[in-house]
């Protein structure tokens, strides 16, 4: 069960960071463009979100069953354990915390130009934080 959610966690990754980089790359051309916000817009950044809550559920199922979880709390001079145990989730829930923000700034915005700023600059952010502590090395052995 462990090995099948881990590699459902791995495979998934691969999804959520192609929502939210297909999300971030639309809304910077609608503000270079200065195009209308549309439901097809909305779409794109909802299954982003939707990507990235999936990713977090499956993740946190994952820690609470893996022995790089929460059980290796304690060995945080271990680098690798810290990452897995520590660093990747934590960084990995602020980042998603600032997409969910994101889709709730754009949903409040009244102007075009507001939304895909929202969407734009939240999701960006959060991207970023998420691809900072993923443990390339575990990701790649797997």
């Amino acid at each position: 069960m462990y090995t099948f959610i881990q590699k459902f966690h791995s495979g998934w990754a691969y999804l959520a960071l192609l929502f939210l980089l297909i999300a971030i790359v639309n809304t910077i051309f609608g503000l270079s463009s200065k195009k209308e916000f549309t439901s097809t817009d909305r779409k794109i950044a909802l299954f982003a979100l939707i990507g990235v809550h999936v990713q977090l559920l499956i993740g946190l199922i994952l820690y609470f069953i893996s022995p790089l979880g929460k059980a290796s709390l304690g060995q945080m001079s271990d680098s690798a354990l810290r990452l897995t145990s520590l660093e990747h989730p934590l960084i990995n829930i602020i980042g998603i915390i600032l997409i969910t923000v994101g889709w709730s700034k754009h949903k409040k915005a009244t102007e075009s130009s507001a939304k895909f700023k929202a969407i734009a600059v939240f999701y960006g952010i959060g991207f970023l934080l998420i691809l900072s502590r993923i443990p390339w090395s575990l990701w790649f052995k797997n």
